[in-house]
C-alpha cells in the first residue's frame, strides 16, 4: 500500500488498512472456536486452539493503533466528548444487544436451572451490570466471570477505561512518555504471566486487574506503532498475514505460557500490526477482508450467551467428541450468520438514528 503523509510526517487518515480489517475477523471466529473447544475439551492442553486468548491483546493493540490513526491529528478539533459520543455509538449499542440475547439465554436455558438459583433479582441486577459494564461477578458454578451474562464484555469494560484515558491523557502526552509507561507496562505483564502462569486473564473476579495490565500494554503499543510510523510495506498479502496470526492461537499450552505469552504480546503483536497495516491486499480480497472487519465486533459481543447453551448441553447429554466435531463448527457458522444479521438490521441502524440524535446540527 501506498501511504501518504502530511507535512508533519504523520499519516493521511484516508487510508484504510482493508487487511487489519481481515485479520480482526479472523481473531474474532477464533475466539469462537477457542470458547467452544474450551467446554469440548476443558484441559488448554487438549485444545487445538489454545492461544486464542491473546486475540483480545491484539484486539487491543490494533485498537490503539486505529484510535491514534482516525483521531490523534483531529480530536483537539472535535473535542473529548463528541469523542466519548463517537466510541459510545460505535460500541456500545452490541453491548446491550448482548446482553439481552444473554438474559434470554440464561432465563431459557433448557439444559440448566441456574436462573432458579439465582432468582429475578439477581438475574436483574446482572442484567444491568451487563448493561452499564459495571462488573459484577457472581456465577461461581460458571467461572465467576465479571459479566456473567455475556462474558466478553470484560474487554470492552477495558476497550472503554482505554478510550476515555486517550482523549483525556494519552492524546496529551509526548511519544518518550508513552515509550516509559508501555516499558512498565511490559514488566507488569511479565510479572502477572508470572504469577498467573499465563495471561489469559482479566475476565474474572478473581483475575480482574489482570485485565487493565493487558490493555495498558497492548493499547499503548498500538498508540506507538502508528506515531513512531511502524508501517512495513511488504507483498504480504492477506493470506500470509492470516497465517502468521493463526500461528499465534495455535501455538500449544504448557508450562512455557509464563514466558509464551508476553513475548508474543509484547514483541510479536505490535510487530504483526505493522507489517498487515503495509501489506498488499490483492483486490479479489478486498470484499472478503471488508466482511470480516464488519462481522468481527458483533460476532465476539454475541457469541458467548450461546456458549453457556452448550455447555449445559455438554453438561446433560455428555455427547462424544465425534458428535462435537461437527456441533462446533456448525455452531461457528451459524454465529457467523446471526453476527451479519445482527450488523445489518439491528446495529447500523441503532447507530446511525444514534448518530442523528447526537450529532444533531444547530
Amino acid at each position: 500500500m501506498n501511504l501518504s503523509t502530511t507535512p508533519n510526517g504523520l499519516l493521511k487518515t484516508k487510508q484504510h488498512f482493508e487487511i487489519l480489517d481481515g485479520l480482526r475477523g479472523l481473531a474474532a471466529v477464533a475466539v469462537v472456536v477457542f470458547h467452544f473447544m474450551e467446554f469440548a475439551t476443558p484441559d488448554y492442553k487438549d485444545n487445538f486452539i489454545a492461544h486464542a486468548y491473546l486475540a483480545v491483546d491484539f484486539f487491543f493493540c490494533l485498537s490503539g493503533f486505529v484510535i491514534a490513526y482516525a483521531y490523534d491529528h483531529k480530536i483537539a478539533d472535535l473535542g473529548i466528548i463528541p469523542f466519548l459520543k463517537l466510541r459510545f455509538i460505535r460500541l456500545h449499542p452490541l453491548v446491550i444487544i448482548g446482553s439481552v440475547i444473554g438474559v434470554f439465554a440464561f432465563i431459557f436455558d433448557p439444559f440448566s436451572n441456574l436462573q432458579a438459583v439465582y432468582g429475578f433479582g439477581q438475574t436483574f441486577i446482572m442484567f444491568l451490570s451487563s448493561c452499564f459494564m459495571v462488573p459484577y461477578p457472581l456465577v461461581q458454578e460458571r467461572y465467576f466471570n465479571l459479566f456473567h451474562l455475556n462474558p466478553p464484555t470484560w474487554s470492552l469494560f477495558w476497550e472503554y477505561i482505554a478510550n476515555i484515558a486517550y482523549a483525556v491523557l494519552l492524546i496529551k502526552l509526548p511519544n518518550k512518555v508513552l515509550w516509559f509507561l508501555t516499558a512498565i507496562a511490559a514488566v507488569m505483564l511479565g510479572f502477572e504471566a508470572q504469577k498467573a502462569g499465563y495471561l489469559g486473564v482479566g475476565w474474572g473476579g478473581d483475575n480482574f486487574l489482570g485485565g487493565g495490565i493487558r490493555v495498558l500494554y497492548a493499547f499503548l503499543a498500538g498508540i506507538l506503532v502508528y506515531r513512531s510510523k511502524w508501517i512495513i510495506r511488504s507483498k504480504l498479502g492477506f493470506v500470509s498475514m492470516g497465517i502468521l496470526l493463526l500461528a499465534v492461537f495455535l501455538v500449544p499450552f504448557s508450562k512455557a505460557n509464563s514466558i509464551i505469552d508476553p513475548l508474543l504480546i509484547i514483541i510479536y503483536f505490535p510487530f504483526l500490526v505493522a507489517l498487515g497495516a503495509g501489506a498488499t491486499l490483492q483486490p479479489k480480497l478486498a470484499k472478503i477482508c471488508k466482511s470480516s472487519g464488519d462481522i468481527s465486533y458483533p460476532l465476539y459481543v454475541i457469541h458467548y450467551p450461546f456458549l453457556w447453551l452448550f455447555l449445559s448441553y455438554i453438561e446433560v447429554n455428555k455427547p462424544t467428541m465425534a458428535t462435537m466435531q461437527w456441533l462446533i463448527p456448525t455452531g461457528t457458522f451459524a454465529l457467523v450468520l446471526l453476527a451479519y444479521g445482527i450488523l445489518v438490521f439491528v446495529d447500523l441502524p441503532i447507530r446511525k438514528y444514534l448518530k442523528s440524535i447526537m450529532f444533531k446540527k444547530a
